[in-house]
């Protein structure tokens, strides 16, 4: 998979969550050597963008093939936290809020 297929990915998904309600929650993702997105919840819409997002909740940085897994739940995410695959820079809570939004 190269970065744009990801990017591509986490946008369908991103259209599939309902986000009514939800508090606002913008999460950087870093894939080292590829790339670098973020996923803002704000106003009952899920954006997601090819940019670095300064005023954000948390940053998470994880390798592209253990991102994938953890987007087709192959890979839980404290269980990637708990062995390094997944390193959160800011609110773990925000981390862990992603994390769900993407089931």
């Amino acid at each position: 998979m190269v970065f744009q297929d990801l990017l591509t990915k986490v946008r369908s998904m991103a259209e599939r969550i309902d986000a009514k309600g939800k508090d606002f929650l913008a999460v950087q993702v870093n894939i080292p050597g590829h790339g670098v997105f973020y996923v803002e919840v704000k106003d009952g819409k899920v954006s997601v963008e090819p940019y670095e997002y300064n005023d954000r909740n948390c940053a998470i940085t994880m390798d592209l093939d253990h991102f994938d897994k953890l987007l087709d739940g192959k890979l839980d995410p404290v269980k990637a936290f708990l062995t390094g695959k997944l390193k959160v820079d800011g609110d773990v809570g925000k981390a862990l809020e992603f994390s769900k939004l993407l089931k």
